[in-house]
C-alpha cells in the first residue's frame, strides 16, 4: 500500500490551506480593530466619567454654596423676627 497523493488532491490541499491562512489573516486583522475600537471606546467612557465627576463637584459646590445661604438667611430671619417681637413688646407696655 502506498500513501502517494495524487497533484489533484495536493493542489486541492494546498487551496484549503491558503484559504485558512486568509480566514486566519481576516480574523487576526478584525481582532486588531476590534482592540482598537475598545481602546477607543475606553477613553471616550473615561471622558465622559471624567466630565460627570466634574458636574458632580460642581453640583456639590453649588448645593454647598446654596446650603450656607440658606442658613445665611435663616439666621437673618430669626433675628429680624427677634427684633419685632421685642418692638411688639415694647408697644404693649406703652399701650
Amino acid at each position: 500500500m502506498s500513501s502517494r497523493v495524487s497533484v489533484d488532491e495536493f493542489l486541492a490541499l494546498e487551496q484549503k490551506v491558503l484559504r485558512a491562512v486568509e480566514i486566519v489573516k481576516r480574523e487576526r486583522e478584525a481582532l486588531a480593530a476590534a482592540g482598537a475600537e475598545i481602546a477607543a471606546l475606553r477613553e471616550q467612557l473615561a471622558a465622559r466619567e471624567e466630565a460627570t465627576d466634574k458636574r458632580v463637584v460642581d453640583a456639590e459646590a453649588r448645593a454647598h454654596v446654596a446650603e450656607s445661604q440658606v442658613a445665611a438667611l435663616n439666621e437673618e430671619r430669626d433675628a429680624v423676627r427677634q427684633r419685632v417681637d421685642k418692638m411688639l413688646q415694647q408697644m404693649d407696655e406703652l399701650g
